[in-house]
């Protein structure tokens, strides 16, 4: 067992909390949550955002109770942690086979059934369909859910990793879903996860554009056989304002707008598009000093670099300072091109002893590293400890 990390108590400084850590700007996040909340509601959508994001069953609730209507997760595990820290309504939007997780997945659908609740789930291929109808079917009658369980179609749109091809083959897995009765076809997830870091946005939209064709064809063919499409769910951060407009969509599913990390700040947005701000940061402390760089212990176990590395957050001004690749505990910290001085010392490199904040290059896995997420209120400069909330369903990965 290690140590927990030294928390500041509520009320002191945002400068105090120990580093590295994972600290979320409260005020931004819940401009986040608004600007999120307002755009799903003047474009007549609703929004499940996807709390693989941020794994933590405080955040969940807090949007729902901004409006979102549940929550999405890719595990298994995800759900079991979030539902038992009392989030009700999930959706799974992932494929299992695996009976022993089938098992578990009909579990807690039996659990949330009874306290009110919804699980549902993604399927793209016939067998995951009779696995998880044979997994209801392994139980004594009075043990199976209540209610029909939620299964969605998952197409292919265009990233080609998970989904059913558009058209015929969709078709006949709605068809499958609808033979059994412990099942209950919910709609298509169409998402294209490979369209959301497009930079150019013209780009972005025209790779939408292509993928909502798919979802019209099968849209269009299970209306043709008679079955009813009563949601279709996806859509991401870099591409919600094309699904919104769409006219297909019922429902979206953006997870990074809550935090926004240094890969979707590359991106370009549209006019119009909700200008979500940057909330989570790594704090991080000079440890070493030399006349051309320092050193801070913010290395890649506090933040995923898989989207590229971390950038050193200037307040919304022109970075001043670049970070390097230091290893697993170091970053190493130069001066950014064009940059004669860091601000905080009145020249130069950052001195001995000296806080920064990290904007991570890839939000989902960076949180996956913490058990806690320190909140802060009043902004990182001026700001106090508000709470700490927890990473309910960190390594959830089964």
């Amino acid at each position: 067992m290690h140590a927990p990390p030294t928390i500041p108590a509520p009320g002191r400084p945002a400068a105090s909390i120990d580093t590295p850590a994972l600290v979320i700007d409260l005020d931004a996040m819940e401009r986040n949550i608004a600007r999120m909340a307002a755009f799903a509601s003047a474009h007549g959508v609703a929004w499940r955002p996807h709390a693989k994001l941020h794994k933590c069953a405080q955040l969940a609730q807090r949007l729902v109770a901004a409006g979102a209507v549940g929550c999405c997760v890719q595990k298994t595990g995800e759900a079991e942690a979030l539902a038992a820290a009392g989030m009700r309504d999930i959706y799974l939007s992932n494929q299992l086979v695996a009976p022993a997780k089938l098992a578990r997945l009909v579990a807690l659908a039996v659990r949330l059934q009874a306290e009110g609740g919804r699980l549902a789930l993604a399927a793209d291929s016939a067998h995951g369909i009779e696995q998880l109808a044979a997994a209801i079917a392994a139980l004594p009658p009075a043990r199976r859910p209540r209610e029909a369980l939620p299964v969605f179609v998952e197409i292919n749109i265009g990233q080609d990793r998970c989904g059913a091809a558009p058209g015929a083959e969709a078709l006949a897995l709605a068809q499958q879903i609808g033979r059994h009765p412990a099942l209950s076809f919910a709609g298509l997830h169409a998402y294209h996860g490979g369209a959301q870091h497009i930079r150019a946005y013209t780009e972005r939209a025209q790779a939408m554009q292509e993928a909502y064709q798919q979802v019209v064809l099968t849209r269009t063919l299970l209306q043709a056989a008679g079955i009813a499409v009563p949601c279709i769910t996806g859509a991401g951060t870099g591409t919600l304002v094309s699904e919104a407009a769409s006219g297909l969509y019922t429902e979206l599913q953006p997870g990074s707008f809550l935090f926004m990390d240094a890969d979707y700040a590359r991106n370009e947005w549209p006019v119009g598009a909700p200008a979500f701000e940057h909330a989570l940061f790594v704090h991080t402390q000079v440890i070493s000093r030399h006349a051309e760089r320092a050193v801070c212990d913010a290395g890649h176990k506090s933040h995923a670099i898989d989207s590229g590395l971390p950038t050193v957050w200037n307040f919304g001004a022109p970075p001043a300072l670049a970070f390097g690749n230091g290893g697993d505990e170091h970053g190493i910290l130069t001066l950014a091109a064009g940059a004669s001085a860091h601000p905080g010392t009145g020249g130069g490199l950052p001195a001995l002893g000296e806080t920064l904040w990290l904007v991570p290059g890839h939000c989902d896995p960076t949180v996956n590293l913490h058990d806690v997420m320190i909140g802060v209120r009043g902004g990182l400069r001026e700001g106090v400890v508000e709470e700490v909330l927890r990473v309910d369903a960190r390594g959830a990965l089964g």
